[in-house]
């Protein structure tokens, strides 16, 4: 049965980061539950909701931001103790507002994840994990990247403390004191993670964890090893999951998955079966969803889901029916409770028209006397530069707490602007004069009005390089503008993976040199995407790597004074060659290079590349058809004494169309990645084969994959 769900809008705080808000516990089985919330202004507030009105309960000064909320409390008590992360620091509050905990933790950096057992707490900053039992430091674990999240399995059914760290690098940390026990490979980045149905599930070790590329899934934490239950993947191709939580929402008794993310999604998703989850429903908010909660808020005996959106905005989902009481006619009447509300919001519509006129007329006044200040309004912008390995391109959300004006998209390397299905804005391209500025792509999009999350995507070229600057104006007064820069790494099409097939035929670069290892882990850095920028721990390192748009490999091994290499493809080769001794040259570093080239890679990239550029030049072909077809369709009426080939171009050319729009110079690219690999494979050798490429894009526009190869072996 499909749930009947009603939007209501509560209350609008500060921006909100993720997990900052929580529902205190009911004082009765169903009462409604106060709701406590934390902004990036550095206010908490707790609130309950009375004949649909918020009523605040307490509400604390501002100050840093707040970048966690957690609740907490004695074991097998409820958990009605509100604790904060704001800064390095943990502050405690009782339900009543009351504090009664200030915390310093050694930390030197922000806490970026908090979670809370009894007197157990579980700190992490970008790198570093701390347990503290009753505010003092027991364990201490640096981690190989940025940790996302933090839990801690429930230590009254495991009987043991086993806290889980979700990471940047696709893996699970799961520790044992200070030590690492074993880590878990997991299908995307985790972002997110929660116990499986609010309590581990019934043996305690399952825990649910959401990626950044949409993905959901439960593991099994064992004390020795994983078990893997389920995943779901993002076929929908949603926004990524920033929280999660387990509630009975349609009252069959069993609880379901509530998950949020960054594209404003709330799904709900059920177990029908013992296995698999099923979505059951889903609601599309306009904004990224920071927080979820299932709880009773708004009317006693009405379950309802709660999301706390990033500007703010807490908005819930209840199973409260909307009433309407039927009239003379067509006529509806609203009811004196439904009435007195409207009443009470023209009223407060009112008096913030008069604020902002009068706080207009007050800043005109300011601007204009002698010892006026000019002032610059701040915003934030929620932003996320990521590379989606389905279609080779990286999608850049912005997202802002106030309606955007327009985003001008500037990049001195040579980039594709895709569509994207979600976007309504209206994009204009300016000519660019790449000479002199280095300026490959100027747009301007402009939004409509209360757009405050926009989605683009760009495809780059593997080999060159450079900065994309996206400046944002927002729909303020006076006009005010923020720049945000995203780097496009010279292999910006890899995607860091946790294995590679050895079986390949591999192509070798060696580095040596006086060079230390923090120097050529800065070098990958610049050269790779989803490298952790921190030096890791120890004396050598090896990261793998899959090429999203082709899907070769990569493997790179260095320590202090030496580098390895590995690649199928030896374009990959070609470009890390040239990058990492233009970088060793900035740097007065003398670097000896040596190369291992195996003739067989060129073949079995060019195998890999064939079906693609197979497909692509089919498409184009049929696209080149339909207009043709189309006017032939129009003069004659009736198609049936066309070929079968023919009359399903006809009948597929709207598919075929928006296909071909979605991948704007797909074939090009295809034909660009060839031709580099053919002048890579001779350069390699010493020679010069540029003046045979006329020759090599004949070949190509005919599409024989032997003859190719056979071209490539000649030459």
């Amino acid at each position: 049965m499909e749930p009947s769900l009603a939007r209501v809008d509560y209350l609008q705080v500060g921006v909100t980061a993720q997990k900052t808000m929580r529902l205190l516990p009911a004082s009765g089985k169903k009462a409604t539950q106060k709701v406590v919330v934390g902004d990036q202004d550095g206010v908490v507030t707790c609130f309950g909701i009375k004949k649909g009105e918020a009523v605040p309960v307490f509400k604390t000064l501002p100050g840093q931001k707040i970048s966690r909320l957690e609740l907490g409390g004695a074991l097998n008590t409820p958990q009605e103790k509100i604790f904060v992360a704001i800064g390095s620091e943990v502050r405690g509050f009782t339900k009543r507002g009351k504090q009664f905990l200030s915390f310093e933790t050694n930390l030197t950096e922000s806490i970026k994840a908090m979670y809370i057992s009894g007197a157990d707490l579980f700190l992490c900053a970008s790198y570093i994990y701390n347990h503290y039992c009753d505010c003092k430091d027991q364990h201490y674990f640096l981690s190989g990247d940025k940790i996302n999240d933090v839990l801690c399995l429930p230590v009254d059914k495991v009987n043991c403390i086993t806290p889980v760290l979700a990471c940047q690098d696709r893996i699970l940390r799961v520790l044992q004191g200070s030590d690492l026990l074993y880590e878990v490979e997991v299908p995307g980045p985790p972002t997110v993670l929660a116990l499986s149905n609010g309590n581990g599930g019934d043996s305690g070790e399952e825990i649910v964890y959401g990626t950044s590329d949409g993905k959901l899934g439960v593991t099994q934490i064992t004390g020795t090893k994983a078990i893997p239950k389920w995943e779901i993947g993002n076929e929908k191709k949603r926004g990524g999951i920033l929280c999660i939580d387990s509630f009975d929402i349609l009252g069959d008794g069993v609880k379901e998955l509530l998950v949020g993310r960054d594209d404003g999604m709330i799904e709900i998703y059920n177990f029908e079966s013992a296995d698999d989850p099923v979505l059951r429903h889903d609601h599309a908010l306009s904004e990224s969803i920071a927080s979820i909660q299932g709880g009773c808020v708004g009317k006693d005996g009405y379950d309802e889901i709660l999301a706390a959106t990033y500007s703010g905005w807490l908005t819930g989902l209840t199973t409260e029916p909307v009433h309407r009481e039927g009239g003379s006619g067509e006529e509806l009447k609203l009811s004196q409770e439904m009435q007195s509300k409207i009443s009470s919001l023209r009223n407060e519509l009112e008096q913030l028209q008069m604020k902002v006129l009068q706080e207009r007329e007050k800043y005109q006044q300011s601007s204009q006397s002698s010892t006026a200040v000019s002032s610059v309004p701040a915003f934030s912008v929620n932003d996320k530069f990521t590379l989606n390995k389905d279609d080779a391109s990286y999608s850049l959300i912005l997202e802002v707490q106030t309606a955007i004006d327009n985003v001008l998209v500037q990049s001195d390397a040579p980039l594709d602007l895709l569509d994207v299905d979600k976007n309504s804005a209206v994009v204009s391209f300016s000519s660019c004069d790449s000479e002199p500025n280095s300026n490959f792509l100027l747009a301007t999009y402009r939004c409509q009005a209360n757009t405050t999350r926009l989605e683009l995507k760009v495809r780059s070229i593997e080999g060159q390089y450079g900065t994309l600057q996206a400046y944002v104006t927002p729909r303020i007064q006076p006009k005010t503008c923020q720049v945000h820069q995203y780097q496009i790494k010279p292999l910006s099409l890899h995607q860091r993976t946790h294995s590679i097939d050895p079986d390949r035929p591999m192509n070798t670069l060696m580095l040596k040199g006086q060079f230390s290892f923090a120097e050529i882990h800065s070098w990958v850095v610049f050269c790779l995407p989803e490298v952790p920028e921190k030096t890791p721990a120890g004396e050598c390192i090896t990261f793998y790597f899959q090429n999203t748009f082709l899907g070769t490999q990569l493997e790179t091994t260095y320590r202090k004074g030496e580098g390895y290499f590995k690649s199928d493809n030896i374009s990959t080769i070609s470009i890390l060659k040239d990058v990492l001794s233009k970088e060793a040259t900035k740097r007065k570093i003398n670097l000896k290079i040596s190369y291992d080239v195996n003739e067989e890679s060129v073949r079995h990239t060019l195998k890999l590349i064939h079906p693609k550029l197979e497909y692509q030049q089919l498409l184009a072909k049929k696209v080149h058809l339909i207009d043709a077809l189309r006017e032939l369709q129009v003069h004659e009426g009736n198609v049936d004494f066309l070929l079968p080939k023919y009359r399903s171009i006809l009948e597929e050319a709207d598919q075929l169309l928006e296909e071909y729009k979605r991948q704007p110079a797909h074939l090009e690219r295809l034909y660009g990645m060839i031709t580099d690999l053919f002048i890579d494979k001779f350069k390699f050798k010493g020679t010069n084969v540029k003046t045979k490429v006329p020759l090599l894009l004949e070949i190509l526009d005919g599409c024989d994959q032997d003859g190719l190869i056979a071209f490539f072996d000649a030459a």
